[in-house]
């Protein structure tokens, strides 16, 4: 890993304002620093770690990483919230997690190693002046604080927890935490998972994504002539595909028990193409989307599953005749 060597890499701002929040809420002082990265889109990783030893001198915690995680929201890890609300299951959560990872935690290249039994998410080493306790601790917290939250499981099923630096204090507090064994001075930063548990279905009811699905799904439905259960299904699974960038017509067909033909003749038969479609969901998701100040234009253009933000720019104005931020500026004054 000689490329790693000088590597800092960086982490989502909205990281910044959970610590914001945090400190807010226990009463500490707030440094310049931290109120500094509060209108920024990312910052250095190195800075992630210094704003968290600031923290650690003005409080007395077993497992600070552990606490801070606790304060987390959706605003707090951007794109990927919204993304892993739409899954099914918790390993194409995790999937997608995987794919993402780095919009939210660039301090840690992401690794993951399925064997027969089990799944091990892990960060691979930096070199020890990077990282400290604190950090892995909320990299792990978050994660199990992402799946409790917006994924609502009651209880994460985890088989061990491992982390690289010497324990310095009370054990079973960290076991406490992840219901597992927790072990310390390993060569790894790892959460592992039993294999069956990635199958557990995520559960979609009151999730604000799955809620903003549905206004999106009614809004497209609405605009057209005579709405159907199909158009219904349709206007769901297009809004699925795109935040999963799996919506070709071939997929969206299968999913609607359909062949591609009788999909075409479908949309045929109310003047529209599939193509066309996916163009007016976009352009709804867009609207939405801007309205949502954590998002930034290249994390809304891949949840519309476009390859590049220029992309997205260029359909965006032709849709509205502006340009998305030009939008979202009008659209918030």
């Amino acid at each position: 890993m000689q490329q790693l060597k000088d590597y800092t890499g960086t982490v989502y701002g909205g990281l910044g304002h959970l610590l914001y929040a945090y400190s807010q809420t226990k009463g500490l002082l707030i440094s310049e620093r931290l109120k500094q990265v509060q209108n920024l889109e990312r910052f250095d990783f190195s800075i992630w770690r210094e704003l968290l030893n600031e923290i650690a001198l003005q409080v007395s915690s077993p497992a600070l990483g552990l606490e801070i995680a606790e304060f987390v929201q959706p605003k707090h890890l951007g794109i990927i919230a919204y993304i892993a609300q739409s899954c099914d299951t918790l390993g194409e959560a995790l999937a997608r997690y995987y794919d993402f990872h780095r919009l939210i935690y660039d301090g840690s290249p992401l690794k993951v190693e399925l064997s027969e039994k089990y799944l091990a998410i892990r960060w691979d080493e930096l070199p020890a002046h990077l990282t400290t306790q604190v950090t892995d601790e909320i990299a792990l917290a978050l994660m199990v604080q992402f799946l409790k939250q917006f994924l609502e499981f009651e209880h994460i099923v985890i088989h061990e927890v491992n982390f690289t630096h010497a324990l310095a204090k009370n054990l079973n507090f960290y076991e406490r935490y992840f219901q597992c064994k927790v072990r310390f001075k390993q060569p790894k930063v790892e959460l592992i998972f039993p294999i069956n548990f990635l199958s557990t279905p995520i559960k979609h009811a009151d999730q604000t994504l799955q809620s903003l699905l549905k206004q999106q799904a009614q809004a497209l439905l609405e605009k057209l002539p005579h709405s159907t259960q199909l158009d219904e299904r349709l206007q769901q699974s297009i809004l699925k595909g795109l935040q999963r960038n799996n919506y070709q017509i071939e997929d969206i067909a299968t999913q609607l028990n359909m062949s591609v033909r009788q999909l075409q003749r479908h949309l045929q038969s109310q003047n529209t193409t599939y193509q066309q479609r996916i163009q007016q969901v976009r352009q709804i998701l867009a609207t939405q989307y801007l309205q949502d100040p954590h998002l930034s234009l290249h994390e809304i253009a891949l949840l519309l599953s476009y390859s590049e933000q220029s992309a997205f720019q260029r359909a965006f104005k032709n849709w509205m005749g502006i340009t998305p931020q030009q939008w979202r500026q009008k659209t918030n004054k």
